[in-house]
């Protein structure tokens, strides 16, 4: 007796169109997704294309809001993978209702409302406040290099650059001597070809017209391939000097960029112009670096793949359900002064006051542990180690970071500081690992902010969706 099987017609088309939001589990991320986005205020969305006239006819700003979330939530991000999705994939199509934006669109829609999605993400965070899933009676801070769109072999140093342009003044100098040699060589073997030619054609003109002619066509149609070999060189020639001045202008723009970070980083630290120190005010060491694809990027130790071009980015974490409640994105490769910058933001945004903050030794600092006591806050971050052990710490210069210290050695203080790892530090395993966010796509820490709140808003919402909060 043959086997029964379930009915299986690929070529049977059906009768009526299908609901293909049928096709997908009731409980599915785009739903839950998609309901939450419905109940935000996407007004600054919609704002560039309000009085846009009938031919202008975008997308819905709502559609490209969840299709994009969606990608971030999933770990779908380049916008040739979402455009692609919108086809094949069944949540991006029931996201997408019948639309299919170009690539390009997409990308542009990211990057005009880069700065959107920072409020949006703070939209998400009132909502979960307001929902009772971040309470601030716990807050992890934590920071992750996270890697720039830029390549570490597009840097050069500031000792670097200073060679290299001299080397380059140089050579454009002789590159445009060599020019004007080319230039004054051809005008007078030119002048001397047509006179030579000039002069032939005349004697065989007295022998024969027709054949006088012949010579001064061929004597012509020579000293334009010569004109023509002459005029190659000499553009050859000029195509390496605007090649070496637009690498000149580039350095120079370098220079410029690191000289004024070097000014207001010794403004910062007090420093005068009319300093009489080793270093002269405003001159970068000759290590200090620049990057010419993302100048605003910096080279950064990564936990896995060495020195590479980075930004810090930082979150601010809630104890309740592991939400981020704050984000920040860095230039310095280590934390220092950022911890009471997480806090206050995160405050900000969802109106709480911090109970408890857990930091690791990175953030660690007399200014921020006094102004945590002030504040009456339970803080617990570490003051570090000196060769595998406790670091010694003086109470006279350092009272705020001595009791920390004191605090830590308790049994409670080691039980409280242990949640820090376990809390903080998930989030950026699930956006790194889970969803694939390990580089940045878009130049300049301002963008680079808004695609980090957008990737933190993204994961917010799949964690929200994943809690029944939709």
């Amino acid at each position: 007796m043959g086997t029964t099987y379930r009915t299986y017609e690929p070529n049977q088309l059906t009768m009526l169109p299908e609901d293909i939001r049928e096709w997908l589990p009731k409980d599915h991320l785009a739903f839950g997704l998609s309901e939450i986005v419905d109940s935000l205020d996407l007004q600054a969305f919609h704002a560039p294309y309000e009085g846009g006239g009938r031919r202008n006819t975008p997308y819905h700003p709502a559609m490209m809001v969840k299709v994009l979330i969606y990608g971030y939530a999933t770990g779908v991000r380049s916008s040739r993978q979402i455009a692609r999705k919108l086809h094949e994939d069944v949540a991006f199509r029931v996201l997408g209702a019948k639309n299919f934006p170009a690539h390009r669109t997409i990308c542009g829609f990211r990057q005009r409302h880069l700065s959107d999605f920072q409020r949006l993400f703070e939209d998400v965070v009132r909502l979960a406040v307001e929902r009772g899933l971040i309470k601030y009676d716990r807050l992890a801070v934590d920071g992750s290099k996270v890697r720039a769109n830029a390549s570490k072999r597009k840097a050069m140093s500031y000792g670097r650059m200073q060679v290299d342009r001299e080397r380059l003044r140089a050579e454009i100098e002789a590159l445009l001597r060599q020019v004007e040699d080319v230039d004054a060589a051809e005008d007078a073997k030119g002048k001397g070809r047509k006179a030579a030619a000039a002069k032939k054609a005349k004697a065989k003109a007295k022998r024969r017209d027709d054949e006088g002619r012949e010579c001064l066509f061929q004597a012509e149609k020579v000293n334009a391939s010569e004109d023509a070999k002459a005029k190659e060189r000499g553009d050859a020639l000029r195509k390496e000097v605007r090649r070496r001045q637009d690498r000149l202008k580039a350095i120079d723009d370098g220079l410029e960029r690191l000289e004024e970070r070097q000014r207001k980083a010794d403004e910062a630290d007090g420093r005068k112009p009319d300093d009489n120190r080793k270093r002269p005010f405003g001159e970068p060491e000759a290590k200090a670096q620049v990057n010419f694809t993302d100048p605003e990027s910096r080279i950064m130790k990564t936990s896995n793949d060495g020195f590479q071009q980075c930004y810090n980015a930082q979150v601010a974490v809630d104890g309740e359900n592991q939400l981020i409640a704050a984000t920040s994105v860095g230039q310095s490769s280590n934390d220092q002064g950022q911890l009471m910058p997480m806090v206050d933001e995160a405050e900000r945004i969802g109106g709480g006051k911090a109970g408890e903050v857990l930091a690791d030794t990175g953030y660690c600092n007399e200014a921020d542990l006094a102004r945590m006591e002030e504040r009456g806050v339970d803080a617990h971050v570490a003051v570090g180690r000196e060769k595998g052990k406790a670091r010694a710490v003086n109470a006279e210069t350092l009272p705020a970071t001595a009791r920390m210290a004191a605090k830590l050695r308790t049994e409670a203080g080691r039980e409280a500081y242990a949640r820090r790892k376990w809390l903080v530090e998930a989030p950026f395993g699930w956006l790194k690992e889970a969803l694939g966010f390990r580089r940045f796509s878009v130049r300049g820490i301002a963008k680079v902010s808004g695609e980090w709140a957008l990737a933190c808003l993204s994961l917010n919402l799949r964690r929200m969706v994943a809690l029944g909060a939709a």
